[in-house]
């Protein structure tokens, strides 16, 4: 649906894009997460063809993006700035759109409005932060789009209009068959309702693969080993901790593969536990401790 090749993008000599290679299928929940200053942002807007890249390739349906049109009428792009003109009314704002976008649905519009709950007669810029993310979805959703692609898009919502733009935007992936790529540092969130993740760092992918398959190739194992013992050879051993007796294991490969190489060792005990999405997110950049730092007093 939506490919990046080889994207490289400078600012001022800085490489905020590394040859970067994405790829979100078609009727996918795609998780695009990062470090701040891994160039996720710079990503989404070539996506929806705000930047044009130095070199690589940006393609929706096998078509180059930028300055096209007919495939951008087909993305809705909800920023973590919400736009809109300063005098402006979430009436005016939907005219606009409804001009630019050829599947704009005024009945759509209709039914919405009385999720959201707001009077569409009032000024954007006398909204609160929230309620501007609540209007911005509102029109996106309306223009019935193929793609929607989002930058942090639920920050400022309350916990129960989070839940209900995710029930809106997954029942139009079910019914629709709508792309949905999402940004986010809420990494519970995403682990909730992404299938695909693409992990970024320094302007490039680190990994991109689906979530469960991505769950299913790094674990996290408990375990505890009689005295003189030694762990088998051979593991690819991520990250390794022990408590007394207890060792903890962060390990690359198969869950039941890994048990039975370990059952070499004898263990008196062995638990194996599901990594979160934020886990695999902080061993992938490096280990439980890459990003953190002791402070000097």
């Amino acid at each position: 649906m939506i490919e990046l090749r080889e994207l490289r993008k400078s600012f001022d000599g800085f490489p905020a894009l590394d040859g970067l290679n994405l790829k979100v299928p078609k009727g996918a929940v795609y998780g695009l997460v990062g470090p701040n200053g891994a160039g996720k942002s710079t990503a989404i807007r070539h996506m929806v063809g705000i930047y044009r890249q130095d070199s690589g390739e940006v393609l929706m349906d096998g078509k180059p993006l930028y300055e096209n049109p007919e495939l951008k009428s087909r993305i809705s792009f909800i920023p973590d700035d919400i736009f809109y003109f300063p005098q402006a009314s979430i009436a005016d704002m939907k005219d606009y759109y409804s001009r630019i976008y050829p599947n704009f649905n005024p009945e759509r519009y209709k039914e919405l409005g009385k999720i959201f709950d707001i009077d569409d007669k009032r000024s954007m810029r006398k909204l609160s932060k929230g309620m501007q993310k609540q209007a911005a979805f509102w029109i996106a959703i309306s223009l019935m789009p193929d793609v929607v692609i989002m930058d942090e898009p639920v920050d400022g919502l309350d916990p129960v209009m989070r839940r209900q733009v995710w029930s809106i935007l997954l029942s139009d992936v079910a019914e629709r068959g709508t792309t949905v790529l999402v940004s986010s540092h809420n990494l519970r969130e995403l682990e909730d309702v992404c299938d695909h993740v693409g992990i970024m760092n320094h302007g490039k992918m680190i990994v991109e693969r689906g979530l469960s398959e991505l769950q299913d190739s790094l674990v996290k194992i408990q375990l505890a080993l009689p005295d003189g013992e030694q762990l088998p050879e051979g593991l690819d051993i991520v990250h390794h901790s022990s408590t007394g007796r207890l060792q903890q294991l962060i390990l690359r490969g198969n869950g039941r593969e890994l048990t039975e190489q370990l059952s070499l060792s004898h263990p008196l005990f062995v638990d194996v536990l599901p990594l979160t999405l934020e886990e695999i997110f902080i061993y992938e950049l490096g280990g439980a401790d890459s990003e953190i730092k002791d402070a000097i007093i």
